[in-house]
C-alpha cells in the first residue's frame, strides 16, 4: 500500500495543533486539519506490509493500509467506505483513542510510524464535509425491539449496528442529552460536540430512537424493561470512580474529576454562564496522572486557574519504549498530552496521605515521594511536603460500575473484578440480557467501547434471529490496554 519506498524518504509529520498559549484561552478544539497534499504524502509511507500489525493493535480490526492507499491516491469516497466497513464513529476515535494501532505500525520498529491516527479523522472529516455520510436505513424490520442502557459509543456502536440489522432500538440515557461521557466527560477542547450531534442526527434518520433523561432501574424497572423489550444491551460504563480515603477527605473544594469536568461543557453548551466547581483564580492539585486527569488540567487552564500540579503515584516513565513492552504492545514512555503543553507541574512517585483545611474548606495537602518495589509503593524517609490547594481533583480512574439498582434488580453475575460477567456472545447471566463496553469490561479505551458495541450486537443479533450477518471484530477475553 502507499508510495514504494515513500518511508524512507517522506518523514512522519504528526497531527498540527493550535499554539498552546492561544488555546488555553478558549475552549475550541486544539488540532489544525492538514491538505490533501500533505495527508497523501503521509498515507504513502504505508508499508504494504506481509502482515499489517496495526490490524491487531488496532481492537476494531480497522483496514489501515486500505485506506491509507486511497488517501494517498486520492479516493476519498472509497477511503470511508473502508473506514465505516470497521467503524462506526472514526469522529471519535480519530480525536480520542490513543492509537494503539501506531504502536503496532510495523514501520515504528526503527522508523516513526504511520501518521494513522490524522488520516483517520482527515477521511471521516472529509466525508461529512462532501455529504457523504447519509443515514443506512434498514432494509427489512424484524419487530423485535431491543434496549440499549446508556449512550457512551457501546452503546451508541451496538444501537447502530442493531438498527440498521432491522430491530427497533430504543437508546436510554439517564443524562438529559444523549452521548455518555462523549458529551459529558470529554472537554470540548478534545472533541466539539457537533460531532456529536450530526453522528446522532444520522442514527435518528435511521431509525433509532433516543430517550434522554430516563434512569432505567429507576424511572423504568427491570422487570419492564423485560417485559417491554426482547432483547437489553447494558452499556452503562464503569462510572464508580475510585476514592481516596485519607483524612481530610470530607472537607469542600475535594471533587471527583467527574463532577467537575461536567460542569465546563454545560457551559459550553450554553446551559450556564459559569461553572459551580471552577479552577479560576485557584491553586488545583489533580490527583491522577491518566487520560481524564489531563483533561482536568486543560479545563483548568481555560478556567484561568492560578496554579496546577498533578500528581501520580507511579514513577515517571522512560522516554522511550520500556523493554517490558516491546513492539507491538502498546509502549510504556513519557508521554505528552496537549493540556500538559500548555503549562502546569507534573509530579510523579508521590502519595497524597492528608487533605488539610480550615472552617471544613481544603486548603492545602500533605505528601511524600514514594518508591515502587514490585506491587507495593515505599515511603522515601524525609520526603515529606505541604502543598497548597484550594481545590483538589480526583481522576484515579474507575473501579467498576454501579452494582446497585439495575444490575441488582437484574440478577446478572459479576466477575472476580466486579464487573458484569459474559460469555463468548457478550450475554449475561439473564438470559437476553447483553453487556458492552466498560461496563463489562471495565475502565479502557474508546476503541475498544465501540469494539465491544458492534460484538454486542452481534451477538444480540444472533440470539433474536437464530443468525447473524454482523461482523464480530473481537474476542471478550482479549486483553485491556493499560
Amino acid at each position: 500500500m502507499g508510495e514504494l519506498g515513500a518511508f524512507l524518504k517522506i518523514e512522519r509529520v504528526g497531527i498540527p495543533q493550535r499554539d498552546p498559549l492561544e488555546r488555553a484561552k478558549d475552549f475550541k478544539e486544539f488540532m489544525i486539519r492538514r491538505s490533501d497534499d500533505e495527508l497523501s504524502a503521509q498515507g504513502a509511507r504505508c508499508m504494504e506490509c506481509g502482515v499489517p500489525f496495526c490490524h491487531n493493535g488496532c481492537p476494531l480490526g480497522n483496514l489501515i493500509p486500505d485506506w491509507n492507499d486511497l488517501v494517498y491516491r486520492g479516493r476519498w469516497h472509497d477511503a470511508i467506505i473502508q473506514l465505516h466497513a470497521t467503524n462506526n464513529f472514526p469522529e471519535f476515535t480519530g480525536r480520542l483513542c490513543p492509537a494503539p494501532c501506531e504502536a503496532a505500525c510495523v514501520l515504528g520498529i526503527s522508523q516513526d510510524p504511520v501518521t494513522i491516527k490524522q488520516v483517520e479523522v482527515e477521511i471521516i472529516d472529509r466525508a461529512f464535509d462532501e455529504g457523504w455520510v447519509v443515514p443506512v436505513p434498514p432494509e427489512v424490520q424484524t419487530g423485535k425491539r431491543v434496549a440499549v442502557v446508556g449512550s457512551g459509543p457501546a452503546g451508541l456502536a451496538a444501537a447502530q449496528q442493531l438498527t440498521r440489522a432491522g430491530h427497533d432500538v430504543v437508546v436510554f440515557e439517564r443524562d438529559d442529552r444523549i452521548g455518555g461521557l462523549l458529551r459529558y466527560g470529554i472537554p470540548e477542547f478534545k472533541m466539539e460536540k457537533r460531532h456529536v450531534d450530526r453522528r446522532l442526527e444520522q442514527m435518528a434518520a435511521e431509525g433509532t430512537i433516543f430517550k434522554a433523561g430516563v434512569n432505567v432501574g429507576v424511572d423504568i424497572t427491570a422487570d419492564q424493561l423485560r417485559t417491554e423489550f426482547d432483547a437489553v444491551v447494558l452499556a452503562g460504563g464503569a462510572t464508580d470512580a475510585r476514592d481516596l480515603p485519607i483524612p481530610g477527605r470530607d472537607l469542600r473544594g475535594i471533587h471527583q474529576a467527574m463532577e467537575y469536568l461536567p460542569w465546563a461543557n454545560r457551559v459550553q453548551l450554553g446551559d450556564l454562564d459559569e461553572a459551580p466547581i471552577s479552577a479560576a483564580g485557584k491553586k488545583v492539585v489533580i490527583i491522577g496522572g491518566g487520560d481524564t486527569g489531563a483533561d482536568c488540567l486543560g479545563t483548568a487552564h481555560r478556567q484561568g486557574a492560578a496554579s496546577v500540579h498533578q500528581f501520580e503515584i507511579m514513577p515517571r516513565p522512560p522516554e522511550v519504549r520500556d523493554q517490558s513492552t516491546p513492539w507491538p504492545t502498546y509502549p510504556l514512555m513519557y508521554r505528552v498530552t496537549s493540556a500538559h503543553e500548555e503549562g502546569g507541574k507534573r509530579v510523579f512517585a508521590v502519595n497524597t496521605e492528608q487533605f488539610i483545611g480550615t472552617d471544613g474548606v481544603v486548603e492545602r495537602l500533605a505528601a511524600h515521594e514514594v518508591v515502587l518495589n514490585g506491587r507495593t509503593f515505599e515511603k522515601v524517609e524525609g520526603s515529606d511536603f505541604e502543598l497548597d490547594a484550594d481545590l483538589v481533583l480526583l481522576a484515579m480512574g474507575f473501579v467498576g460500575p454501579e452494582k446497585a439498582g439495575l444490575l441488582a434488580d437484574l440478577g446478572v453475575e459479576l466477575d472476580a473484578r466486579g464487573n458484569v460477567a459474559r460469555n463468548k456472545r457478550f450475554e449475561t447471566s439473564a438470559p437476553g440480557v447483553f453487556v458492552a463496553g466498560d461496563m463489562g469490561r471495565g475502565q479502557s479505551l474508546i476503541v475498544w467501547a465501540i469494539a465491544e458495541g458492534r460484538a454486542a450486537a452481534a451477538g444480540v443479533d444472533e440470539f433474536l434471529e437464530g443468525g447473524t450477518t454482523l461482523p464480530v471484530p473481537i474476542a471478550p477475553t482479549a486483553v485491556p490496554m493499560r
